[in-house]
C-alpha cells in the first residue's frame, strides 16, 4: 500500500513543484518575437489602456485565478505560515488546470492583518479575472472575503467556506431522497463555527431553513454564552430557535443530520444512537472523522459522508470551484452570489442519477461537473 506522505515528499522535491507555466505559441522568429513583444505589444498595451474594459479580450483575465492564502489555517495543519501553505495552493492551481483549464496562480502572502491581506490582494487584483481565497483563519477571513467582494468587480471566492457549504448541500438533497425526509423538517446539528462551519449554517438557512444548531469546543451556540465572536453571534440569527444551552450530547437528541467540520473522534456510537431514526452523518474532519464509516452505520446511520477519498461519499471542494470559476470568467460574471451557490450544489446532486447510501455526491473525476456547473454561473 502506498505511503502517500512519503511519496508526495518524494515527487514533490523530484518536480519541485508541481505546476508551471505554458506558452500560447513559440517565439521561434524574428517576427512572433516583435509581434508578442516590442515593438508589437506597444499597440496593444496603448488599446487596452484606453479600453479597460477590452483587457480581458487581449490579456490572459479571460482565463487567470489568482490563489491567495496568508498561511493561517492550512488543512489540519493550523497556522503554518505562507511557506507551509505555498504546496497546497500549488495544488489548488493544479486542480484548476486540470478540471477547468483555468491558469492558476499560487500567491502567499506574509501579511495576517484583515486590513493588510485586502489591501495586497486589491493591489494585485488588476493581474487576474477572479481571486479564490484559501485557507484564511477565521473569523478574519470573513471581513477579507466581504471587503473583496465590495472593492473588486471581480469573483472573489473563499474555497473553505463556500466550497464546502456547496458540495454539503449537494449530498444532503440526495440523502434526503434516501432517507425520506424533507431538509427544511429537519433538526441539524453543525459541528465546528469556523469558516467552513459557518458557511454552511448560512447556506443550508438560505436553502431550506431547518432547525440548526451550531456546537463549538465550548458546547451549543446560545444566547447564554458571554464569549462568542461578532461571527458567532450572527449565527443566533438563524441558529437554536428555542435558546438552548449544553452540550454535544444535548444538541444531538433526536437531531435528523450530524454535520461536523471539527475534530477526529468527537462522534462515537451512542450519540449516534441519540439521534433521530436514520440519521445523516456528515463526518468531515481530516484525514480522521469525527466518527469512522463503519462505526456509524453499525450505531444505525442510514448515510455517512467523509472528506476522505478511500470512503464513499467524499466532500470534496474540488467538485464546485473549478466549474465555478469556469463559469463566472465565460460569463463575465463579477460576484459569485447565494443562488450561484445553491444552483451549482443542486447541478452537483442532479449528476447522481439513482441516489443510494454510498452515492450521494459524484465523483471530482466525474467529466460532466465542470459544464454543467459553469451553465448555472451566469
Amino acid at each position: 500500500m502506498t505511503n502517500f506522505n512519503e511519496e508526495a515528499l518524494r515527487k514533490h522535491k523530484e518536480l519541485k513543484g508541481k505546476i508551471a507555466l505554458s506558452l500560447k505559441d513559440s517565439l521561434s522568429t524574428q517576427d512572433k518575437l516583435s509581434t508578442y513583444y516590442t515593438p508589437g505589444v506597444g499597440a496593444v498595451s496603448s488599446y487596452v489602456a484606453k479600453h479597460p474594459e477590452e483587457t480581458r479580450n487581449y490579456t490572459w483575465l479571460n482565463n487567470s485565478v489568482a490563489v491567495i492564502s496568508d498561511g493561517s489555517a492550512v488543512l489540519g495543519l493550523g497556522d503554518i505560515g505562507p511557506y507551509g501553505a505555498l504546496p497546497v495552493m500549488e495544488g489548488k492551481a493544479m486542480l484548476f488546470k486540470h478540471f477547468a483549464n483555468i491558469d492558476a496562480v499560487p500567491i502567499v502572502i506574509d501579511v495576517h492583518s484583515a486590513d493588510d491581506i485586502v489591501k495586497t490582494v486589491e493591489a494585485i487584483s488588476p493581474s487576474f479575472g477572479g481571486i479564490n481565497l484559501e485557507d484564511i483563519a477565521a473569523p478574519i477571513c470573513f471581513e477579507v472575503e466581504e471587503r473583496l467582494k465590495k472593492k473588486l468587480g471581480i469573483p472573489v471566492f473563499h474555497d473553505d467556506q463556500h466550497g464546502t457549504a456547496i458540495v454539503v448541500l449537494a449530498g444532503l438533497i440526495n440523502a434526503m431522497k434516501i432517507v425520506g425526509k424533507d431538509l427544511s423538517s429537519c433538526k441539524v446539528v453543525v459541528v465546528g463555527a469556523g469558516a467552513a462551519g459557518t458557511a454552511i449554517i448560512k447556506l443550508l438557512d438560505i436553502y431550506a431553513k431547518p432547525i440548526i444548531l451550531a456546537v463549538d469546543s465550548k458546547g451549543i451556540v446560545s444566547k447564554n454564552r458571554g464569549d462568542l465572536n461578532p461571527e458567532k453571534q450572527k449565527l443566533l440569527e438563524i441558529t437554536n430557535p428555542k435558546n438552548q444551552s449544553g452540550s454535544l450530547e444535548v444538541a444531538l437528541k433526536d437531531a435528523d443530520i450530524f454535520i461536523g467540520v471539527s475534530k477526529a473522534g468527537l462522534l462515537n456510537k451512542e450519540l449516534v444512537r441519540s439521534m433521530s431514526k436514520n440519521p445523516v452523518i456528515f463526518a468531515m474532519a481530516n484525514p480522521v472523522p469525527e466518527i469512522m464509516p463503519e462505526e456509524a452505520i453499525l450505531a444505525g446511520a442510514a448515510v455517512i459522508a467523509t472528506g476522505r477519498s478511500d470512503f464513499p461519499n467524499q466532500v470534496n471542494n474540488a467538485l464546485a470551484f473549478p466549474g465555478i470559476f469556469r463559469g463566472a470568467l465565460d460569463n463575465k460574471v463579477v460576484k459569485i452570489t447565494d443562488r450561484h451557490k445553491i444552483d451549482t450544489a443542486k447541478a452537483i446532486a442532479n449528476l447522481v442519477d439513482k441516489p443510494s447510501s454510498e452515492y450521494i455526491i459524484p465523483s471530482v473525476l466525474d467529466k460532466r461537473l465542470v459544464s454543467e456547473i459553469a451553465k448555472v454561473i451566469i
